[in-house]
């Protein structure tokens, strides 16, 4: 899968829609718009790891959920965790 989405057209991932917010953050949107977390990555020596973040609002900021060696799995922990 490629998550490069800086200025083109939002990604589908299955059952999900990708908008970049930055080169390497994706607000990840359900099927009916609604944002349901973050996807972000990160290059590390052993690859890349894709990390489920979700806005807490009682703290005003991103949590962390998870990190994962590929973006579906990371996408299916931000939907099944609503």
């Amino acid at each position: 899968m490629i998550l490069r989405t800086q200025n083109g057209p939002a990604v589908g991932v299955r059952g999900v829609t990708l908008r970049a917010v930055s080169d390497k953050r994706w607000r990840v949107l359900d099927r009916t718009g609604r944002v349901i977390g973050h996807l972000r990555a990160e290059a590390q020596s052993t690859g890349i790891r894709f990390h489920a973040e979700r806005f807490d609002l009682a703290s005003a900021r991103l949590r962390h959920l998870g990190a994962f060696w590929s973006a579906d799995e990371a996408i299916d922990c931000l939907r099944y965790l609503r």
